[in-house]
């Protein structure tokens, strides 16, 4: 058996443990503002400090910093992965603490422009308290990148528990208790979430020291810093690219009315609790390794742990989609139809969780392809290929939401994201043959046929639940509790049965985690 299936086992669990904490969370947030202007302009400013650490933290510069870390530690062992973390930690410091102090000024500046809607101005004021967020975010990314170049991939994984267990407890107890106004419970979630970045750095941070990491300040340029901040300009481009795209969708949002933003952050994340509880698991262990093949020129090697990679993230995100569209509305009645959140709510979300739902493969794969990218050290290729799905999903957005409101922006997300895999696979593809897609078409008509004979099991149940719980929230609770699981169990035969190559990793995989045995090793291949 694999360690590296092992160590996505281990990932997957403590994501699934931090993904349903931020469930929690979402649903306890919505709960208590609903689908308000002061929830929408939460969600806007929060966006902001996440905008840099995709930017700086877990997008261009981890991307660089993976496969150079690697290579010192190739050569350097342990000693040269502390030297280069200790310069990389330095000079981030220096820039995020530049960009932090611009932003303050930038965002108490909106508050003098006259004739703006009252959310904006709402967004500007959130924006000053919680940007500073960015700091501790950006800097837990760059410790968690270490972490996983040296094998410890738990630690990281359960750095969203810490934000989602501080911001629960301060808007759920301390606002709770301590606050009467919306207003009031929002300063306790804001405090929550810059107690969680405190927290998200802290904890990785321990472990690196126990590793034997001295941290302490060098501001000396080595030729890998110079390595890293070449490799990493087109990926912040890249990355700018991206980020902008989310951030263009939501001020879009912002702009049809002051429910849209909530309602497409929804939907976008009930889409990336199977894309982060798995498919971020899975391209979380198999970069490292496939930087380390890319490293010594072993392509064959590479071409197979990554055709492995997507044969796991296929195996869970096709049925995971088809699951979403099919149970979409039990899981919003049962998990978010309370409080301020409303049945017209519920509708409104309705369509674009399904659309939402068709583009989790898409999104899965294309994320695993731009590993493959920057293993290879070409961070060009897929800034260049993310330029053209910002431009589609730009053109798109405007023609569509003129029509179908927030429908339109989910539509062109999608349009945009399976245009970019589809050209990320065609290049990753000429660069190393052994990862066309075309050599998963097998294993994927058998995904596709057990995910459909899933579907077709749960459709009667539902309708059965229809007709003997005429009580929705309670319909959708058993639904919830019953119909799910017995669905998971129907594929997992279907797809046994079909005979879907690479089952018995993943059954032993099981049985080796019940019996509590995680020994080491490297990918079956």
């Amino acid at each position: 058996m694999s360690g590296s299936l092992q160590r996505i086992g281990i990932v997957s669990i403590a994501t699934i443990l931090s993904r349903v904490l931020g469930l929690a969370r979402d649903i306890l947030t919505f709960a208590v503002f609903g689908t308000s202007a002061l929830n929408s302009a939460f969600i806007f400013a929060f966006t902001l400090p996440n905008l840099f650490r995709r930017l700086l933290g877990e997008g261009a510069l981890t991307a660089a910093l993976v496969p150079t870390l690697s290579e010192e530690m190739e050569e350097n062992k342990l000693r040269g992965v502390f030297g280069l973390l200790n310069k990389v930690v330095t000079w981030l410091l220096l820039v995020l603490l530049t960009l932090t102090g611009l932003a303050m000024v930038l965002f108490y500046g909106i508050k003098w422009i006259p004739g703006l809607e009252e959310r904006w101005y709402l967004g500007a004021e959130l924006s000053r308290i919680l940007f500073p967020y960015m700091l501790f975010v950006c800097l837990a990314a760059v410790l968690a990148a270490a972490l996983n170049v040296l094998n410890r991939f738990a630690v990281p994984a359960l750095s969203a528990v810490w934000l989602n267990l501080a911001m629960i407890f301060s808007l759920g107890v301390l606002g709770g208790a301590l606050a009467s106004t919306p207003e009031g419970k929002m300063r306790f979630l804001c405090f929550g979430v810059l107690l969680g970045g405190v927290l998200q750095v802290a904890v990785p941070c321990w472990a690196l020291v126990r590793e034997g990491w001295k941290p302490k300040p060098d501001p000396a340029v080595s030729p890998r810093m110079r390595e890293i901040s070449i490799l990493m300009l087109p990926g912040l481009a890249g990355a700018a690219i991206f980020q902008i795209n989310v951030v263009v969708s939501r001020v879009l949002a912002f702009t049809l009315d002051e429910s849209a933003v909530a309602i497409l952050y929804l939907a976008n994340r009930l889409m990336e609790l199977p894309l982060g509880i798995f498919t971020i698991a899975v391209t979380t262990v198999v970069f490292p390794l496939i930087s380390r093949y890319a490293a010594r020129g072993d392509y064959r090697n590479l071409a197979a742990a990554y055709q492995k990679g997507v044969r796991l993230i296929l195996v869970i995100t096709v049925p995971a989609a088809a699951g979403i569209i099919l149970m979409r509305e039990p899981i919003l009645v049962s998990l978010f139809q309370w409080g301020a959140f409303g049945d017209a709510d519920t509708r409104k979300t309705l369509p674009v969780l399904t659309v939402f739902a068709l583009s989790l493969p898409f999104y899965s794969v294309a994320a695993h392809l731009t590993r493959g990218f920057y293993s290879l050290k070409d961070i060009r290729t897929p800034v260049r290929i993310a330029g053209i799905g910002f431009l589609v999903n730009l053109v798109f957005s405007l023609t569509l939401m003129q029509v179908l409101g927030i429908l339109g922006l989910a539509l062109a997300n999608l349009l945009a994201v399976a245009g970019q895999t589809s050209m990320l696979q065609s290049r990753l593809t000429r660069r190393i043959p052994g990862v066309a897609f075309r050599l998963q078409g097998r294993n994927l008509a058998k995904i596709l046929l057990a995910a459909a004979g899933m579907s077709l099991a749960v459709l009667p149940a539902l309708a059965v639940l229809d007709a003997w719980i005429p009580e929705v929230r309670h319909a959708a609770f058993v639904a919830i509790l019953a119909v799910i699981p017995a669905a998971i169990g129907v594929y997992g035969v279907l797809l046994w049965a079909c005979r879907v190559e690479g089952r018995e990793d993943m059954d032993h995989l099981v049985r080796r985690f019940f019996r509590g045995k995680t020994d080491g090793g490297d990918l079956n291949l």
